[in-house]
């Protein structure tokens, strides 16, 4: 099947708590195969109850999965301070399903739900990650040369990057 062929299966959406295991099962993937990529730890994670993953899909923030059939292959999620920022966080795909458009698609959801309510937008990156930096570049996020420790002892570092008010066309 041919990777156009398949982008046609792939369903994206905003998700709520009733999805706890699908983002439980994805969330705990990524964190595995990708470690040095989010703020958490698959340990940190793995014995987080069911009340703890329902908990961070409440309905008020945003959480997009991409299902392939009934499989998660994709995940983004965001929080909204007072100050009008919504933070894109754990930004994932499924290294079966890269290169299919689908982390570019749960970021439109995701930037969907920002432009709906007047917010802007940032996330960081992991310094070095250039196929994510290409990503979030290609709509249009902008680098601000900030960075930060990934996580406390981590040696790799986060770059801020912002979508300006109004993204160059």
């Amino acid at each position: 099947m041919s990777s156009a062929a398949s982008d046609h299966s792939i369903q994206v959406r905003l998700v709520g708590e009733d999805a706890w295991m699908s983002w439980r099962d994805i969330r705990l993937r990524a964190l595995q195969d990708s470690p040095n990529a989010f703020g958490s730890t698959y340990e940190r994670e793995a014995v987080f109850t069911e009340s703890d993953f329902r908990e961070r899909l409440r309905r008020d923030e945003p959480a997009v999965l991409a299902f392939a059939d009934d499989m998660p292959v994709g995940m983004g999620a965001g929080y909204s301070d007072l100050d009008g920022w919504l933070h894109l966080v754990a930004m994932w795909v499924h290294p079966g399903w890269r290169q299919r458009r689908i982390g570019r698609r749960v970021l439109e959801v995701l930037l969907g739900w920002a432009h709906e309510r007047g917010l802007r937008v940032h996330l960081d990156v992991v310094v070095g990650n250039a196929e994510a930096r290409q990503l979030y570049e290609g709509l249009g996020f902008q680098g601000t040369g900030q960075t930060e420790p990934l996580r406390p002892g981590s040696p790799h570092r986060l770059e801020r990057l912002v979508l300006p008010a109004h993204p160059p066309d």
